[in-house]
């Protein structure tokens, strides 16, 4: 099977990722990670423990732009995807009364890093 990326905006008690986790297993999919800019787990994380430990889910990963607790960084699933540089890119922009449409369009950062791959670089 397929390794698979399941996207939403937020996590907030995360069982319809998790649902749709199950359904994709069902059709042979290897790993899959779920990935969210806001996780708010409101209803607690055992869902994603059990989900996790019958191999639903292989990763999850969510923004540090809402407060993550200490027990969440710890569990062995999750990934924190630090945005801290692109807040600060975000406010010195504004700050210096510029356009944010470059900061919000990927095409340029997209492009280097495809031109990093044929370089065959490190990117």
């Amino acid at each position: 099977g397929k390794d698979v990326l399941i996207i939403d905006d937020m996590i907030s008690s995360g069982e319809s990722m998790i649902d749709t986790a199950r359904e994709l297993k069902k059709r042979k999919a290897n790993r899959i990670f779920v990935v969210s800019t806001f996780g708010l787990f409101t209803n607690g994380f055992a869902s994603f423990d059990k989900a996790y430990e019958e191999g639903l889910i292989y990763r999850v990963v969510t923004t540090n732009l809402i407060y993550q607790s200490p027990e969440l960084l710890s569990k062995e699933y999750y990934i924190s995807c630090d945005m801290s540089k692109y807040i600060a890119y975000l406010i010195d922009t504004l700050n210096h009364d510029c356009s944010i449409s470059d900061l919000l369009s990927p095409y340029d950062r997209i492009k280097n890093v495809v031109q990093l791959y044929n370089e065959n670089e490190d990117f």
